[in-house]
């Protein structure tokens, strides 16, 4: 048999060392004995108790020991919660499947909205942590509040007209829309369908707070983002001021840059515009002129001397050989020769060698010029001729 919902009431109910439940669903007709094993039981968040109307998701099974049909329970809920979640998993079967859930109809929200909108109790803790959050992350942002009942007989058709007054005086570019913690039943006002529909349909994006993290609404589901808590919902709507004051020190400090960058750029061209137009004036123009004429000028006189100067060497040289050519010269010249000659034929002359004290000596009896001691004999008679005069003498002994 498949998976099956039963509604009764709860009777004797018994829990075990094991922590297996043990318990009979009964109603005027009939009874069935029941078992919710620790497994299942573990995620419940109540305890059963005698005499309570519960709704129990169950499969059939059979107790063999005993031959006894049972049923094992996989979840547990009071009848009352059962039959809002009941109601609750129809509408957000209907609504997701006409696409209102649909991940691309959700648009971003602002980086920074000029404005935010609030529908909330303008009495309860949400609209206090809201505000408290938007007043530090962001205050210069202003806050419009669209109070409403958020539970209660009056809450679906004040939340609808809070809704038609954000969207029609479209004066906020974010709608928050909270409520602090409650049962499903506290909460149920945001489980209305044209409460979702009106979400829906808002032209500006919608963020949901509502209860607590682990709470869900059919209008979180509608919504454009959808946040754990108020706090959560605030949080998201506006950035860090301190962040964004970091990130527009950045900006400013690049655009400084940017701007020296562009400054000092402008100042180069205009320093070479200044500098063109200085080249291209008249002024400048008869300078260059007269500058090059000077030069030219310059040059000319400097050939002229170069010139002069060459003819001058010229003549100086014609001049030079005009002059060697004269009988007077030659004879000069042949006189220089001359006294060279001399000079040449006295520095090998013998006599120039007697006048540094050398001396010319020969033997007597043949006028034979001694070069050696071995040349003559003792007893015979030398002849020295000196620079001045001669001299005779008698060999009285040969030394070698």
């Amino acid at each position: 048999m498949p998976t099956l919902w039963v509604e009764g009431e709860l009777t004797n109910f018994s829990r075990p060392a094991s922590g297996h439940w043990y318990f009979t669903l009964k109603d005027r007709d009939a009874q069935v004995r029941c078992a919710m094993f620790r497994q299942r039981n573990a995620l419940l968040r109540f305890t059963p108790r005698d005499g309570q109307l519960v709704l129990a998701r169950v499969r059939v099974g059979l107790y063999e020991p005993r031959g006894d049909y049972q049923l094992q329970v996989e979840h547990l809920e009071d009848s009352g919660v059962g039959a809002l979640r009941r109601e609750f998993e129809l509408l957000q079967a209907k609504l997701k499947a006409e696409g209102l859930f649909a991940s691309d109809r959700k648009r971003p929200l602002p980086a920074l909205p000029n404005r935010i909108g609030v529908i909330t109790s303008p009495t309860g803790a949400a609209v206090r942590d809201i505000l408290n959050i938007l007043a530090r992350r962001f205050p210069a942002v202003p806050v419009v509040i669209y109070p409403t009942a958020v539970q209660g007989k009056a809450a679906v058709p004040e939340l609808l007209a809070a809704i038609t007054a954000a969207s029609h005086r479209e004066e906020c570019e974010v709608l928050i829309v909270a409520r602090g913690g409650g049962s499903m039943e506290d909460l149920w006002a945001f489980n209305d369908e044209s409460v979702a529909r009106a979400l829906r349909a808002a032209p500006m994006p919608v963020v949901t707070g509502i209860g607590h993290e682990v709470d869900f609404t059919i209008a979180d589901f509608v919504a454009d983002v959808r946040a754990p808590t108020p706090s959560g919902a605030a949080e998201l709507v506006v950035p860090d001021s301190s962040v964004w004051r970091g990130a527009l020190g950045k900006f400013a400090l690049r655009l400084q840059q940017a701007v020296r960058r562009t400054l000092r750029g402008e100042q180069e061209f205009l320093t070479n515009l200044t500098a063109r137009l200085a080249r291209a004036h008249p002024g400048q123009r008869l300078l260059q002129g007269a500058q090059k004429l000077d030069e030219l000028e310059q040059r000319l006189a400097n050939a002229l001397r170069l010139r002069i100067s060459a003819r001058q060497l010229r003549w100086q040289r014609l001049d030079a050989r005009l002059h060697g050519a004269t009988p007077a010269h030659h004879l000069q010249r042949l006189r220089q020769r001359l006294a060279v000659a001399a000079s040449t034929l006295n520095a090998v002359s013998p006599l120039a060698v007697l006048d540094r004290g050398y001396a010319i000596v020969q033997r007597e009896s043949d006028g034979h010029v001694l070069r050696s001691a071995e040349d003559i004999q003792p007893g015979e008679t030398i002849e020295a001729r000196l620079s001045q005069g001669h001299l005779r003498a008698r060999v009285l002994e040969i030394k070698t």
